[in-house]
């Protein structure tokens, strides 16, 4: 039998040769081993794995942040464009705009992740980009003057929190009210939830002139799922805006006491009027430009 010539053939089809099914298997086993990998983004970039505060322990099965970790890559000057940017400056969005760049994890967007998570993430990139040296202006909460302070970030640590009393993949929590004993359930804010919450005060800022923020009430309304069993929004809507101020402050201590978080606060003494306080590390555009 005359022998068959195979020619060479950049082209991953064979079915097209003369020759037996077991050659055309084989030859088409050895192009596509020869064919060069393609690599995903992961694998071009410069990234690195971030373990969330939360442990993904409050996101639902199917999300990727249920494994309790999210890949971001390394600040680039495109991103330095980002922060520059004063249209998202203006608008408000910027550090939004930003994390949304930086996630590498597929699926992923800030708006998924819980505040929490999100918060502790820009700490994270931040550190990537410039390293754990900051230095930042706070003011004084007793006479109002601004001090310059000396960070390292890599002294903040997650709160402690027993994950053990809650359910995996369920985003709801309870707490009865010291005063009307109310017994209320509710869930950890997302960044879905916070851009949803800044809309809302920008559209009741154009209704009402006075200058007034009802934020304490709009982010109660937008946590709190149920009162006494009752779900319906309107109901809560309108038992968040009658809640005794005591009952309001105590249920906003205990969501921050019981959270899984990273610990944001420091020491701080004014530098000019001696006043010793606890407050958290700022964070805006400035935190991602250094001055070196």
């Amino acid at each position: 039998m005359d022998n068959i010539p195979i020619r060479k053939t950049p082209s991953t089809e064979v079915d097209h040769l003369n020759v037996p099914d077991a050659v055309k298997e084989q030859l088409q086993r050895d192009i596509q081993s020869a064919a060069p990998a393609h690599p995903s983004v992961e694998d071009t970039i410069l990234s690195e794995e971030f373990y969330l505060p939360s442990r993904g322990y409050f996101y639902s099965a199917d999300s990727p942040l249920s494994s309790g970790k999210i890949r971001i890559k390394y600040m680039t000057a495109k991103e330095e464009d980002i922060l520059s940017s004063e249209n998202l400056i203006k608008k408000g969005i910027v550090l939004d705009y930003l994390i949304d760049q930086l996630i590498v994890t597929p699926g992923v967007k800030g708006d998924d992740l819980l505040i929490t998570d999100k918060n502790a993430l820009f700490i994270f990139a931040r550190k990537l980009a410039y390293g754990s040296d900051y230095t930042g202006t706070t003011r004084c909460p007793a006479c109002g003057a601004e001090n310059e302070i000396d960070f390292d970030l890599d002294h903040l640590k997650n709160n402690e929190f027993d994950f053990s009393k809650y359910a995996k993949g369920v985003n709801e929590f309870e707490y009865t009210l010291p005063i009307t004993k109310k017994n209320i359930k509710f869930k950890l804010l997302t960044g879905a939830d916070e851009k949803s919450i800044r809309e809302e005060l920008k559209a009741l800022s154009r209704l009402d002139k006075s200058g007034k923020s009802p934020e304490v009430t709009t982010r109660l309304k937008k946590m709190i799922i149920s009162v006494d069993g009752k779900t319906d929004k309107t109901y809560i809507k309108n038992f968040v805006d009658t809640i005794p101020s005591k009952d309001s402050l105590k249920f906003r201590k205990h969501v921050v006491d019981n959270t899984p978080s990273l610990n944001f606060r420091y020491n701080f003494e004014c530098e000019e009027c001696g006043h010793t306080d606890e407050v958290p590390i700022p964070i805006d555009v400035s935190f991602f430009w250094p001055e070196s």
